[in-house]
């Protein structure tokens, strides 16, 4: 009863999963003794069922990346760390500290705790291993304050514009402090609360209308009038 994917195996739909007796899960179908995918996602074998986690919209993880995480979870020398991906991220204390600590005398969760946001960045992702963070270089850590909006992460780029074009702007017509992560989380820290919301009303129309030219001067406009309207 042969299985052609192991598990954490990316598969696109049609591929043949496996053949004989085992019952097709959530993204599978199953034809005479043949189960296939529905779907592209994340091949998953539990015990005789199988099944594919849909990753349509999933950020997948890759090596040098900047992602915006929340811990999820603190042990003595490691944190949990949810990037909107299938796999949790670990953030070993080692790479959090500049100096090494002992785990018996110093509770990391005085830096960060269960609910905090960090940027990071991937050190290393493959499919032995959950996705390995640093915080150990210029620009990444705690955020603090501020707020995150998500967004496709395959329009990031787009927000992110050729060397930085669109969001260097968006950050000089607002003065708001922004950060990217290519998870499809931007955090957004402004003095004027309503300028957040309309960075969020921003994301919204470089989303819909990513595709197009001439976005930036539109985005530019938009921002202007919006900021007109709010200081009148």
């Amino acid at each position: 009863m042969p299985i052609y994917f192991q598990s954490k195996d990316i598969v696109l739909p049609g591929d043949l999963l496996a053949e004989g007796d085992y019952k097709a899960g959530t993204g599978t179908f199953k034809e005479d003794s043949k189960i296939y995918s529905a779907v592209i996602g994340l091949f998953e074998i539990r015990g005789k069922i199988l099944r594919v986690i849909s990753l349509e919209g999933t950020y997948i993880p890759r090596p040098n990346d900047v992602v915006i995480g929340k811990i999820v979870d603190v042990s003595p020398t490691n944190w949990k760390v949810e990037i909107r991906a299938p796999y949790l991220a670990n953030l070993p204390a080692a790479n959090y500290f500049e100096k090494p600590i002992d785990p018996l005398k110093e509770d990391i969760r005085r830096h960060l705790n269960v609910g905090d946001i960090i940027v990071a960045k991937i050190v290393s992702f493959n499919r032995t291993q959950d996705p390995l963070l640093t915080t150990k270089e210029r620009g990444l850590g705690k955020l603090r304050g501020g707020r995150i909006i998500e967004m496709a992460c395959t329009k990031i780029p787009r927000l992110i514009g050729r060397k930085g074009s669109m969001v260097n702007m968006i950050k000089e017509e607002t003065g708001c402090r922004i950060v990217v992560g290519q998870n499809g989380r931007v955090w957004v820290s402004c003095k004027k609360p309503e300028y957040e919301e309309l960075i969020e009303k921003v994301i919204r129309k470089i989303e819909l209308e990513a595709h197009t030219s001439g976005l930036t001067d539109r985005v530019r406009e938009l921002i202007r009038r919006e900021k007109e309207r709010l200081e009148k």
